[in-house]
């Protein structure tokens, strides 16, 4: 049968009128969760409506659009950052500290060049200042052109690329009487809560934290590979005109409102007020409101409200006359730092804690302050006996800024490096290109969830039904002190359990019993050796084909081996070095676990075949993938490149898909998997 061309394009315009359906609930729904935090559906609602459109968007490809919410995941990384010039410069501003300063350096000011008389009316606009990262927005026809930073006020840097992964921005502007040519002010920020868990996984990664919110949202904004951007979320308020070109505003109120009703993120809190005694009433109540907000604010921005008298009173220098910043008192206090503690972390990094003598900061009685790491210690000089500057930063631990060495007698003393760890005494090591020191024992106390955690995961142990509820009672029984002490525990032991029935104890000890059975690779993996990952201990696993062999294996040894380098080798070294954790894989062998290798096929006919495996496999599992490739002879790796051989992409395939397709790697659904696997 000959099809018409209403045949053929009947499906392609009922997709695209879906596909801007979608555009247009998506984005309704991230302006109600992201900007009003007043979710209308559930997350599973929005991710249903969100795969829908990723779908449509791969049977489709031409109607997939800059502003489309699936692109917001972030594109390859950039070599640089391109110069953007601003069409109106912009301007810092002038600072008061105290309300008093406001009234004087502001309203007097701007009574003076406007020549009011005592008791005219003069509104303003009040605003939060945000503690983050200014930057500016060009929409062009309603759509997201262009983003770049402040720079010098003149000339900033583009960073269109990762602008447009934050959620809550629109990339296409919606409502009425959009102008043609539309620049916004904002700031990029981080909630404190986002900027908690990042510095947490930085120092977890043996990397330095960031020092504040602001730095924090700085540097995530200005990754050059836009990704890193995606995966931290930022957020963004927007508080001013740059250059606007067809529509004409005569207030702050009227502009800040409009852009709400645009779609574009503009903070709650905002007020205007009657008078300079209304900003100074805002200005006072926001700085006892300031440690309650989920993110970081340093003062009160104040404006004239009108745009007329504005443009009348114009700047001076590179500040604008009609505004001010008004500071809140730093959060900063002296002590001294009477000792040094060591803490240790869930992953082994050890981190010095100042010990205090308690001062008050802004309400807040502080004792402690973390000291980073020694290479910090070194760079201030901190010593024990000090007298110390401490700042309540972003709400976290608070941290040590600065030493007061004019105030040293001569008995202060720097803490050198532990060599071994508090907790559990094992040997303390500093891996290289990391500033952390890491306390590499299986049994070390506050490993032990984590470890054990890991230890019993499906790519490593697999032990069924060990999840986290059972770990822990485990651990709050006292049953287990590390890994080990799995292959002890009796049906007694699980009867001790909440909720624990015979059938469920009997299948959690038939489980325990199985993972004694496993291959190689997948106990090195589980021992959690720090840059050890599945594939690693794969490829170690096939180098010495026994667990003797790696180790009493040398550092050549083991850097002669295919992509272990010196860093890798040297914790896998470490880890071997250490006397507890051999004694802990004795007594596992002990209680019966053995590890077989798999020998990889060679000349099989997936020979020489590499594979990449993407989206949400319904058909089978990775492992299950993973073992028919490589069982007849294929790779499996984790990236698309030019040496890829097939992609096999699941439900909700994302940047991996698009690449295949731009290198022209041949791309498999599942089935077509299956048919290739039959056919050989």
């Amino acid at each position: 049968m000959q099809l018409s061309f209403t045949d053929i394009a009947a499906p392609f315009q009922s997709a695209g009128l879906r596909v801007r359906e979608l555009h247009t609930l998506i984005d309704y729904h991230n302006r109600r969760y992201y900007q009003q935090d007043a979710p209308e559906i559930s997350d599973a609602e929005y991710d249903a409506l969100f795969r829908e459109l990723q779908e449509l968007e791969q049977r489709f490809p031409e109607l997939v659009v800059p502003e489309s919410p699936t692109q917001r995941v972030g594109s390859a990384a950039l070599d640089g950052f391109q110069p953007v010039t601003h069409r109106l410069p912009m301007l810092s501003l002038d600072n008061a500290t105290n309300s008093d300063e406001i009234r004087s350096k502001l309203d007097a000011r701007v009574r003076k060049e406007l020549g009011l008389p005592e008791g005219t009316a003069l509104a303003y606009v009040c605003e939060p200042k945000m503690d983050g990262l200014a930057i500016e927005l060009v929409y062009i026809d309603g759509l997201l052109t262009v983003a770049a930073t402040r720079g010098d006020g003149l000339t900033g840097e583009d960073v269109t690329s990762n602008i447009r992964t934050l959620r809550g921005l629109p990339l296409r502007l919606h409502g009425d009487n959009i102008p043609p040519l539309l620049e916004v002010r904002g700031e990029v920020y981080l909630s404190l809560a986002a900027f908690q868990k990042i510095n947490s996984d930085k120092q977890e990664n043996g990397e330095p934290p960031f020092a504040n919110p602001r730095n924090a949202a700085a540097g995530s904004l200005r990754q050059l590979d836009p990704r890193i951007t995606a995966r931290r979320p930022l957020s963004l308020f927007c508080y001013a005109p740059g250059f606007v070109e067809g529509s004409q505003f005569e207030s702050q109120e009227e502009f800040l409102r409009t852009l709400e009703s645009w779609g574009l993120p503009v903070n709650p809190l905002i007020r205007k007020v009657a008078d300079i005694e209304g900003a100074v009433a805002y200005y006072q109540e926001l700085q006892e409101l300031r440690e309650l907000l989920p993110y970081e604010i340093d003062g009160t921005v104040i404006k004239v409200d009108s745009y007329p008298l504005q443009r009348e009173l114009g700047e001076k220098s590179r500040s604008p006359v009609w505004a001010i910043a008004a500071k809140f008192p730093p959060r900063q206090a002296e002590t001294v730092l009477e000792d040094i503690l060591l803490s240790v972390g869930r992953t082994g990094v050890i981190t010095p804690v100042a010990q205090l003598t308690p001062v008050d900061i802004s309400g807040v009685t502080v004792a402690r302050a973390t000291l980073h790491n020694w290479d910090e210690m070194a760079i201030k000089d901190i010593r024990i006996g000090d007298t110390v500057v401490i700042e309540r930063a972003g709400d976290v631990i608070p941290a040590v800024v600065r030493v007061l060495t004019e105030r040293r007698s001569g008995v202060e003393r720097f803490l050198p490096p532990p060599e071994t760890c508090p907790e559990c005494g094992s040997a303390v090591v500093r891996i290289a290109d990391e500033v952390a020191l890491r306390c590499m024992g299986l049994s070390c106390p506050p490993q032990i969830r984590e470890s054990i955690k890991h230890f019993a995961s499906r790519g490593a142990m697999d032990i069924d039904g060990l999840g986290d509820r059972f770990i822990e009672q485990l651990l709050s029984l006292g049953l287990v002190h590390n890994v080990a002490d799995l292959y002890t525990l009796t049906k007694a032991d699980f009867m001790r359990f909440e909720r624990m029935g015979e059938t469920l104890a009997a299948n959690l000890l038939a489980a325990l019993e199985a993972s004694k059975q496993r291959e190689l690779y997948r106990f090195i993996f589980a021992l959690g050796i720090r840059h050890v990952g599945e594939r690693t201990a794969k490829t170690i696993a096939q180098a010495f084909g026994n667990l003797d062999d790696l180790q009493k294996a040398s550092l050549s040894e083991l850097t002669s081996i295919r992509d272990i380098g010196a860093t890798v080798a040297q914790s896998i070294r470490t880890f071997f070095d250490t006397s507890d954790n051999l004694n802990i894989i004795r007594r596992m062998q002990e209680a019966g676990v053995t590890l077989s290798v798999a020998t990889k096929k060679v000349g099989g006919r997936l020979s020489g075949k590499s594979f990449v495996f993407t989206g949400t496999l319904t058909r089978f599992t990775r492992d299950s993938a993973r073992k028919l490739v490589e069982d007849e002879g294929g790779n499996v790796v984790g990236s698309v490149s030019r040496k890829t051989d097939y992609l096999v992409a699941g439900d909700e395939a994302g940047s991996k898909l698009n690449k295949a397709r731009d290198l022209g790697v041949t791309v498999l659904d599942e089935e077509a998997f299956l048919l290739l696997l039959e056919k050989l």
